[in-house]
């Protein structure tokens, strides 16, 4: 992922924070020689505190082999990607039509080594914590081993604990265009009104100011 300097993060606390509240995304393993990587949706919470993400999977995903072969992986989440029409990013001395278009988005890549967890009281462990971050209101039984309603299914299932050690993160939002081209951009945005273009804005205005 190319990351220009003026669409890196200003610091950790701005990917960290966008990634607690992205939290599915696709999980990259090198595949056999000659294959391609296997890349498998999924849910996972994020704990920064720790340096890690924890998931987990069904017991016949076909990654589980290339996960233990190569536990060098990659989590990548892509979110508030909006198309930007071409007119919008025009220069001043410029038509219209001469402006390019482009895509905005944040990406966060987190380069991790894998440990797969299948002890049953680490894995019920890990996934309380899962349903912890997702569903902080409770409502659902805690999982423990022997017990029910969650006891006799850890079986069927791996935790996967990613320990996290890089980050790649890139927030593309024209922060290298004039304040005139970006108050255009984010004008367009806000008439626009479609899917993420909202997002896309708040991030457009927020860097700006920070």
């Amino acid at each position: 992922m190319l990351i220009h300097p003026w669409d890196a993060p200003h610091d950790d606390a701005e990917w960290q924070t966008w990634l607690a509240a992205h939290d599915f995304g696709q999980l990259a393993v090198n595949g056999p020689p000659g294959e391609p990587p296997f890349v498998q949706p999924l849910h996972f919470a994020y704990d920064a505190d720790r340096g890690e993400a924890i998931t987990h999977l069904a017991r016949p995903n076909p990654l589980w082999a290339a996960l233990e072969a190569d536990p060098e992986v990659v989590l990548g989440v892509v979110d508030d990607y909006v198309f930007v029409p071409g007119p919008w990013q025009a220069p001043a001395d410029a038509p219209p039509e001469h402006g390019t278009p482009t895509s905005f988005y944040a990406a966060v890549q987190l380069r991790c080594r894998a440990h797969v967890v299948d002890d049953p009281a680490a894995k019920a462990e890990l996934l309380n914590r899962q349903v912890g971050h997702f569903q902080p209101e409770g409502g659902s039984a805690r999982a423990a081993v022997g017990e029910a309603p969650y006891g006799r299914l850890l079986s069927g299932i791996r935790g996967i604990r990613l320990e996290v050690t890089g980050v790649r993160a890139k927030f593309k939002y024209a922060g290298h265009r004039p304040a005139g081209t970006q108050e255009r951009i984010a004008a367009g945005l806000a008439d626009r009104g479609g899917p993420r273009d909202a997002a896309a804005r708040e991030h457009l205005l927020r860097r700006r100011s920070a």
